[in-house]
């Protein structure tokens, strides 16, 4: 294991410590940590408050970009499917984790929060398309003409 990863894991074992859950991440660049974070649903109310997105809200809004394609992400334990879909959108393509997500499971930590892609799948087989209705703009098409 890499000092990244220690540093990850020693995030998340304060985290647990403070009450919160036992994850914690690290973003690097070029040998050097420039952004933390652990899950904050303990804290506050927002279901994305997951370690490594808010390492990645951090760094972003510090470099004012949402391109992370020359950084490494450093996670305590598993991605899950929202976080790994971030990432995808952040050009995040080095992502190291420690511990998996059977490995919470098996000590007890709630299944339901465990994302899986079979449980994106369910969710998106009960989504319901509602079209646009005659006379309404169309905010796509506004996006595209920029």
């Amino acid at each position: 294991m890499n000092v990244f990863m220690k540093r990850a894991v020693e995030l998340a074992v304060d985290n647990v410590r403070e009450g919160g859950q036992p994850y914690g991440a690290i973003i690097v660049k070029d040998g050097d940590i420039v952004a933390e974070g652990v899950n904050t649903l303990h804290k506050i109310y927002d279901i994305s408050g997951h370690a490594e997105l808010i390492a990645m809200r951090k760094l972003q809004e510090e470099i004012r970009t949402n391109d992370l394609s020359e950084y490494v992400m450093y996670a305590s334990g598993e991605p899950c499917k929202m976080c790994q879909s971030a990432m995808y959108l952040a050009n995040l393509t080095r992502i190291y984790y420690c511990q998996t997500m059977q490995d919470a499971i098996d000590c007890d930590f709630p299944e339901s929060d465990c994302l899986t892609l079979e449980k994106l799948n369910t969710l998106a087989n009960k989504m319901e398309r509602l079209e646009l209705e005659e006379g309404m703009e169309d905010p796509i098409k506004l996006w595209a003409q920029k």
